[in-house]
């Protein structure tokens, strides 16, 4: 995907590409041509304005479709019907409990023709991100419903932001056909790592600061978002939840 071949291929490909799926090629910062590479397309950045970032608290964080919706009951998340994972697991981190049980958690999918950069739904400052390697399984439907513990065995990176309701978690989870998960404010941290990758924790002191509609990061081909909100959230807006399924990165989540 990410092979620079002959510029004409490149740009047949690109158009061909974008004709069978119906993406608006208009909507891309540069024109088709101006990509050396399929690839380097999946990453393109959009148009400044195309996404306008909605007033509510939170906004969605990526074109996607929501798969998951759903309260985090005693540290259980839910991959899909019948399928369950363990947020402790998940984020491997120790307090993920006192953090997010009795909150709620969203799954986005993005398909391999979605906008592929993640913005983030909240203003606030990010304090941690963990590295989690793993597998790259799919993360399609036929996987979500026959591979046990997909998201918590596939790779991921978690970042966690501090906000004036608590923390909110990102989580990248990677897949196969994923060549990086790339962080936009930390580029040290990156999916699908040579030789054999380690878990990473790394604390941003002082945070750094962020405002919904930033760019986080983003993935070389299709992949999920699972967004982690503490309870605080939950009870506050969790009847007024803009919910898809086909969502828009930057729309407001609530309303």
């Amino acid at each position: 995907m990410h092979f620079e071949g002959p510029k004409w291929w490149a740009n047949l490909s690109i158009r061909g590409f974008a004709w069978w799926y119906n993406i608006a090629l208009e909507d891309a910062e540069k024109a088709y041509d101006q990509y050396p590479s399929i690839g380097e397309f999946f990453i393109r950045k959009l148009k400044p304005g195309i996404r306008p970032v909605g007033n509510s608290w939170a906004v969605h964080p990526a074109d996607s479709v929501i798969t998951q919706a759903q309260q985090i009951e005693k540290g259980t998340l839910i991959q899909a019907k019948g399928h369950t994972y363990e947020l402790k697991e998940f984020t491997m981190d120790p307090d993920a409990y006192k953090k997010w049980d009795g909150g709620f958690f969203m799954t986005y999918y993005l398909c391999p023709t979605d906008y592929h950069r993640v913005h983030s739904p909240v203003d606030g400052g990010i304090s941690d991100v963990r590295y989690m390697p793993g597998e790259l399984w799919p993360v399609n439907e036929w996987s979500t419903t026959n591979v046990k513990d997909l998201f918590s065995i596939n790779e991921r990176v978690l970042v966690e932001v501090q906000t004036d309701m608590g923390p909110v978690g990102v989580v990248f989870v990677g897949a196969t056909n994923v060549g990086h998960i790339v962080l936009s404010f930390d580029e040290k941290i990156r999916g699908n790592q040579a030789g054999e990758p380690e878990y990473q924790h790394k604390k941003y002191s002082p945070a750094l600061t962020v405002k919904r509609g930033d760019e986080l990061g983003m993935f070389r081909m299709g992949s999920t978002i699972v967004m982690l909100y503490p309870p605080s959230f939950r009870e506050k807006f969790g009847a007024q939840l803009n919910l898809g399924p086909s969502v828009k990165v930057n729309a407001s989540l609530i309303g």
